[in-house]
């Protein structure tokens, strides 16, 4: 990420106004009382916090770029007891969704003291009237065993919807704050939905939690599910790896989602410490330059493993017919049937026995419940979402940085995707671990 690209007011979060409501949360102002303090309006978080960083900035006279500090304020600008909350997910099934949805009404039940709380059904469709998706009411009652199931209760969906129409809902039920959980398309659809609330002059608050398993939302170190989609594929990519040193000359494919990002693949590679190629999306490698490698392992070790992202190799299907989903997405071409076919094709024709197994356990890692990691994180997203949304910042998400919750306005969020720097410590990581070369060309 080239962050001079950005300016310092891409970090500033909107305000719907001053806030007047004393917080009913009893926090402290001073330290050394043992209680936790109230998030000051100045408080920030760095983006860099290296010394060279740091040095730079004080030689130049610049000011650093930061985020806000995500916490609870001393006043609100919500009355609690006046205030409706509406909740959707949407896009794809992620680890934590439910876990998400039961921090929010969680906190704002029990610590603001909001007693109205719904859930809109199948993402914005929920939203808009001629599905005619009942609504959900939430209570502590209702999401208070949810976080121990995958998927979401409310449902989901992908697709863009009719903004106008979602704002009238909002208006015809009188909500104050709307809670959307969902990855860039969701959070670009949020964006949307500020804009149209902030052109009829309405004080209504979007709020996002970022939801991408495949961690590749920018400005936030960490996306929740993302550590349950690695622990998952940490077991597939050891049982494929079972089946690979099974067989003379045993391959074993495993594809893991991403998109455009390999940092599951990536992660997934350095927990195991079984792969012998990582193949990403942000990398770019040749079917001959894959096999030429591929021959010397086998004719030494006799098996291999492969892992691939779901992104990886793209361009190979240049010529085919391009097909979307109803978000506006590519629907890509499935690398992982590709490789297999192509690496049997290569070794046929030099003579090499061979056997090949592929493996896609995307659907059943997406849709799998949290693990107790991503749902303690999940957890404080929730519970930091609502400090923020019962305080007024609008058109915002919760981030993570530098082991800080943060705020971030949405646009500096969906600018581009967070992408793998193949010149990290991250990669240089992978190459150490499974000893493919630097490049496959």
């Amino acid at each position: 990420m080239d962050i001079s690209q950005f300016k310092l007011e891409d970090f500033v979060v909107k305000d719907l106004g001053r806030r007047r409501v004393k917080s009913p949360i009893k926090l402290s102002k001073k330290s050394g009382d043992g209680i936790f303090n109230y998030i000051q309006d100045g408080e920030r978080i760095l983006y860099d916090a290296s010394i060279n960083s740091i040095e730079y900035y004080e030689k130049t006279g610049q000011i650093p770029v930061s985020f806000e500090k995500a916490g609870p304020k001393e006043f609100i600008f919500f009355e609690p007891s006046k205030t409706k909350v509406g909740v959707v997910t949407a896009g794809g099934l992620c680890p934590g969704l439910n876990n998400v949805i039961r921090g929010l009404v969680m906190q704002l039940w029990y610590r603001y003291g909001v007693r109205r709380i719904i859930g809109f059904k199948y993402g914005y469709e929920g939203m808009v009237p001629e599905y005619n998706h009942p609504y959900v009411e939430l209570t502590p009652q209702t999401v208070e065993n949810i976080h121990t199931l995958g998927g979401t209760i409310l449902g989901s969906s992908r697709g863009k919807q009719d903004v106008s129409q979602i704002v009238d809902t909002l208006e015809i039920l009188n909500i104050n704050i709307l809670f959307t959980i969902g990855g860039d398309g969701t959070l670009r659809g949020a964006h949307a939905i500020h804009e149209e609330i902030e052109r009829r002059g309405l004080k209504i608050a979007v709020m996002g939690v970022p939801k991408t398993i495949d961690n590749d939302i920018n400005f936030i170190d960490k996306s929740f599910g993302f550590e349950t989609a690695v622990s998952i594929a940490d077991r597939v990519v050891r049982d494929a790896h079972n089946e690979a040193k099974g067989a003379y000359n045993g391959i074993a494919i495993v594809k893991l989602m991403g998109r455009d990002s390999g940092f599951i693949a990536a992660n997934a590679a350095l927990t195991t410490q079984e792969a012998n190629y990582v193949i990403i999306p942000e990398m770019y490698f040749t079917i001959e330059g894959l096999v030429r490698n591929l021959k010397q392992r086998l004719q030494t070790r006799h098996h291999a493993l492969i892992i691939v992202g779901e992104g990886a190799g793209q361009y190979f299907f240049k010529d085919s017919e391009v097909t979307r989903d109803p978000s506006g997405n590519i629907k890509y071409k499935d690398i992982g049937l590709y490789l297999k076919q192509k690496i049997h094709e290569h070794l046929e024709v030099a003579g090499i026995r061979h056997t090949i197994k592929y493996i896609d356990p995307s659907y059943i890692i997406r849709s799998a419940p949290a693990n107790p990691s991503d749902s303690k994180f999940c957890n404080l997203l929730a519970q930091n979402a609502v400090h923020a949304a019962m305080a007024g910042k609008t058109d915002a998400v919760i981030g993570h940085w530098n082991q800080n919750f943060t705020v971030l306005p949405i646009p500096a969020t969906v600018r581009e995707r967070k992408r793998i720097n193949l010149e990290s410590e991250l990669w240089w990581n992978v190459l150490e671990t499974t000893g493919q070369p630097t490049q496959m060309i």
